[in-house]
């Protein structure tokens, strides 16, 4: 038996500096982008999130790719 994986969505998520607390800290809030496209390629999503950085006032400062994929048992 081999299992095997199967791709089948991914999330971007955006991770901006909203302010900063009391003690100087960022405060940062995330926005995610669910149901990507496994297949899409990590430029194209890099460039989706910067022009998405562009149109708020908050200062990017993470893109982050999480992949999910279906473990098939092949018999």
């Amino acid at each position: 038996m081999a299992v095997n994986s199967v791709p089948s969505e991914s999330t971007v998520t955006l991770k901006f500096q909203v302010g900063v607390d009391g003690g100087g800290d960022p405060i940062f809030d995330n926005k995610y982008l669910h149901h990507v496209k496994p297949d899409a390629l990590d430029q194209d999503l890099y460039d989706i999130a910067a022009a998405l950085d562009g149109l708020v006032d908050n200062t990017l400062d993470t893109i982050t790719r999480e992949d999910v994929a279906e473990l098939i048992n092949e018999v």
